[in-house]
């Protein structure tokens, strides 16, 4: 059985990445039956470095040669948990009713049946799945109107073009319940609500050079605490979703539903004249950090109230059997849920410590119990547990390892306990605030290098049969 890692170290003033594999046996797994096959002493440690940052090769069709398929070498028998599993693809069937070349955004399709690989999608669904198939979404729409003024689909053709996004989506590889899960369904390619709908009316009431300057580049470092794109979206969609006709229309409903439902109808027009003007590699990149500027403000996990913790933990002022079990207990749930952020993992470790302390538990029971940021995130069997990085990212797919992703802080950094009850003063943009600084360490320096933290890929099924197992 075998774990794959990737250490990714960037040289100062350089922009070429070393990746570092190394192939780890492990000697045992729970349920798990170990096939024994003799090994040469130098087949077990590889290692091989690249001088090259990754291509786009990495996104491309799934053309697997037989050489490079891992050798199982009892074909009859059920492959073992940990072994790659590759993607099934297959010829998608359509409506033939959607008039759209998609081969023409394929790159775009691909990486998202990656971003969404049907056993994985569920776990990054919140951080990589569903940030990528709304941006995927806007840019058919600008794309099918391209040809024309219109910047929204027709509620029948929005119906068919939807029904062939997930049928191809589904064909290579990706999970069949991502409108599910994403909640998406073809009324995001209509955006009937918003009173504009053609590039003509829209590009007289738009500032359109204002909004395009802001959103050609998107820087992802500044975008999400000085925002400028966002901005320009917002003003963009205001200035669209109130003519003198929806005026009239909504004089005596002024605050209700429908003029929000407009707002973020016309949202999806901006999107789409957007796309219309970007190249689909520019508006992909610039959707997917908008999509992380939101999702990183919030702890997407399922926190339940901690009862038996706090009944544990109250007025503890030293580290406590009782209280600490509790406590592993219950983060031990929480673990099984999904991979996330770095920063979602502090919004994590932060709202559920105000939810202690609104209980009575004042003490920082994370220190006393050695919580890590990681503990918040899922785990791998006997490993610790993954958090990603809060700059977009994609799921990696190749022929050798199979479902990959980049995993950051690979150093354990303590889950910071709330210095309040008030989770109101929480913000990652002032300088006081940034990300706990990483635990310097001689393994993970490098001579002659800038260090910039540990990144590790992972293969999925590292992570995927360890959750099932537990």
């Amino acid at each position: 059985m075998m774990d794959y890692f990737r250490a990714i170290v960037q040289c100062k003033g350089s922009v070429y990445h070393r990746f570092l594999f190394f192939a780890i046996f492990l000697s045992s797994f729970r349920d798990v039956v170990a096939l024994r096959t003799q090994l040469e002493p130098s087949s077990l440690i590889s290692i091989a470095v690249l001088a090259d940052s990754p291509n786009t090769v990495l996104f491309d069709p799934r053309e697997i040669s037989p050489a490079v398929i891992p050798h199982y070498p009892i074909p009859a028998e059920t492959l073992p948990p940990m072994y790659p599993s590759f993607p099934t693809t297959y010829k998608p069937v359509l409506t033939g009713k959607c008039l759209v070349n998609f081969s023409a955004i394929s790159k775009v399709l691909d990486r998202t049946a990656d971003d969404c690989a049907a056993p994985l999608a569920a776990f990054v669904g919140n951080v990589i799945c569903c940030p990528q198939v709304n941006s995927l979404l806007h840019i058919f729409q600008g794309y099918y109107g391209v040809m024309s003024n219109e910047l929204v689909l027709q509620k029948g053709v929005a119906n068919d073009c939807f029904s062939d996004i997930i049928s191809i989506l589904s064909s290579k590889g990706a999970n069949n319940t991502v409108p599910t899960l994403c909640s998406i369904n073809s009324s995001n390619l209509t955006d009937w609500s918003c009173p504009v709908k053609d590039a003509t009316t829209f590009e007289k009431m738009v500032n359109t050079s204002k909004l395009l300057d802001a959103c050609k580049s998107v820087d992802p470092l500044k975008e999400c605490c000085r925002p400028i794109c966002q901005p320009a979206i917002m003003e963009a969609a205001l200035r669209i979703s109130v003519t003198e006709s929806t005026i009239s229309a909504n004089a005596d409903v002024i605050g209700e539903s429908n003029g929000i439902n407009a707002l973020i109808d016309c949202k999806g027009v901006v999107y789409s004249w957007l796309s219309r003007k970007l190249s689909s590699d520019v508006a992909n990149t610039a959707f997917r950090i908008l999509s992380a500027c939101k999702v990183n403000k919030v702890c997407p996990l399922e926190l339940k109230q901690p009862s038996e913790v706090i009944e544990a933990c109250r007025e503890l002022a030293a580290p406590n059997p009782s209280c600490c079990n509790s406590l592993n207990t219950y983060i031990a749930g929480i673990q099984k849920q999904m991979l996330i952020t770095n920063r979602q993992a502090i919004n994590c470790a932060t709202l559920f410590g105000s939810m202690l302390q609104k209980g009575g538990v004042m003490t920082n029971i994370y220190e006393l119990c050695d919580v890590d940021l990681k503990d918040f995130s899922l785990q791998a069997y006997g490993h610790q547990g993954c958090l990603l990085r809060s700059l977009p990212d994609d799921v990696v797919y190749d022929n050798s390892t199979g479902i990959s992703f980049t995993c950051d802080l690979s150093d354990n950094v303590a889950a910071p306990w709330p210095s309040s009850s008030s989770l109101s003063s929480l913000t990652f943009c002032a300088p006081e605030m940034s990300l706990p600084a990483l635990p310097t360490s001689e393994t993970s320096a490098n001579p002659g290098c800038f260090s910039r933290g540990f990144g590790f890929l992972v293969p999925f099924y590292w992570l995927l049969f360890s959750s099932i197992l537990d």
